[in-house]
């Protein structure tokens, strides 16, 4: 008899991503088989993400899209999961009669004891306090890089974000069992990790913080590579700096996620800090790690913001000058303090705004890109270049993508290569 298959799609951020190789293992530990197409799936999942609109609406889209095949495959199990599963169960039940089922975050531990009782439909979007999932085994998409989820959760409460309310309060994993699951993920052959947590460098378990997580992680034998995302501003400490300085394995690049320059807009964002301690906060990562990429998501059109709270979003960008920043349009979220709040910039002042701040970005990409140019740099090759496969393509230990112009790599391999050229946000070099 064929073994069962399952196809997952994932929307959203790392933790998904990390989220769904979870399920991947909990599902091949009942032996279920992975497939990449959805016709000759047994078990469909949806892993949704309700953080940003647009991986919204796209994660319900096409879950509407698998409706003819449902009807024409009743035997097909059809999943909702994540965080708009955790927020919109009930008008899923009511509006997509065809879905069988709908897990929140802390859930999927229980998917193979509910595929085998097949209680359709089945909705299970309780919060937990403990789960982190500490003893799973994750089936990794990337043969590169392992997520490893040190924490999970959020206390921080950001009047925009949804987060608290879909994946609940903070819980940290144990350091026995991240250093584990990273010994074995190097076994397996990845070459570096990455840290995940909502606010990665809020981690406390016992009498470790995140400086001495990091400590334990940089001594594991034979890791090359260790990247964390994301910390959150207030969090920074000199402890942690002085740890990744005086490791070499760990990547010298912090994404630091300002969202708006303002200290009036960051008051009325919830975010615990204003433009003064950010900007202390670069200046401390430049004294203990002056090589160091910042990176960072920046927010526009924030009810209230005025023209002069966005000109102090671009004071700070000039005064940073971020390596790469993830930018978008402020866009209300069903739950939070700021949903309450009056949406009173125009979309068309918007889309102007994040215009303006993506133009600037841009500028300042290429000068810092510019700057290795010449230089000696240690990359990591990951995969094919995206605009030609024929070329491979790799990250340095600042987390910038080099495409190798000569030479030939192998995926997974280190190389030392000489960086000839920086166009837009991508450079060029060859292998010395």
């Amino acid at each position: 008899m064929d073994a069962k298959k399952y196809y997952i799609e994932t929307y959203g951020c790392q933790m998904n991503q990390a989220d769904s190789e979870l399920i991947a293992g909990l599902l091949q530990d009942v032996c279920y088989r992975p497939t990449s197409n959805p016709e000759n799936a047994d078990i469909i999942l949806i892993n949704s993400c309700s953080v940003r609109e647009n991986a919204d609406r796209r994660a319900i889209a096409r879950l509407s899209q698998f409706k003819s095949l449902k009807k024409s495959k009743p035997e097909l199990l059809l999943g909702l999961i994540g965080c708009v599963a955790q927020r919109d169960q009930g008008a899923i039940l009511t509006d997509k009669k065809y879905v069988d089922l709908i897990l929140g975050p802390d859930t999927y531990r229980n998917l193979p004891e509910i595929i085998s009782q097949a209680q359709i439909p089945y909705v299970d979007v309780n919060l937990s306090r403990t789960e982190v999932y500490d003893d799973l085994v994750p089936i990794r998409s990337s043969t590169v890089n392992a997520w490893v989820s040190i924490m999970r959760g959020c206390n921080k409460f950001c009047s925009f974000c949804i987060v608290p309310y879909l994946r609940g309060r903070e819980r940290s994993r144990s350091p026995l069992s991240i250093v584990n699951e990273i010994k074995k993920a190097l076994k397996d052959g990845h070459k570096e990790v990455t840290l995940l947590g909502q606010n990665v460098n809020s981690y406390h378990y016992a009498e470790y913080r995140f400086p001495e997580l990091l400590e334990a992680v940089a001594a594991i034998p034979n890791l090359r590579r260790i990247r964390f995302t994301s910390p959150h501003p207030r969090d920074v400490n000199e402890q942690m700096l002085e740890v990744m300085r005086s490791h070499p394995n760990i990547c010298k690049q912090i994404h630091l996620p300002l969202q708006a320059g303002s200290s009036r807009i960051l008051k009325l964002m919830n975010r615990t800090y204003d433009q003064e301690h950010y900007l202390r906060v670069v200046e401390m990562i430049r004294t203990y790690l002056p090589q160091a990429a910042i990176t960072t998501d920046i927010i526009v059109g924030f009810p209230d913001e005025t023209s002069d709270d966005f000109e102090q979003t671009l004071e700070v960008m000039r005064a940073v000058k971020f390596d790469t920043a993830f930018m978008f349009k402020y866009s209300p979220r069903v739950g939070t303090k700021a949903a309450e709040m009056d949406d009173n910039i125009p979309e068309e002042e918007k889309s102007r705004r994040l215009k303006v701040v993506i133009q600037l970005q841009k500028k300042h990409t290429l000068e810092r890109n510019k700057s290795l140019v010449g230089t000696i740099q240690e990359i990591l090759i990951d995969g094919s270049s995206k605009k030609n496969p024929a070329e491979m393509s790799g990250r340095t230990d600042t987390n910038k993508i080099v495409v190798l112009k000569e030479g030939r790599s192998q995926i997974g391999e280190f190389c030392r290569v000489k960086i000839e050229e920086a166009v837009g946000v991508s450079l060029f070099g060859k292998i010395t």
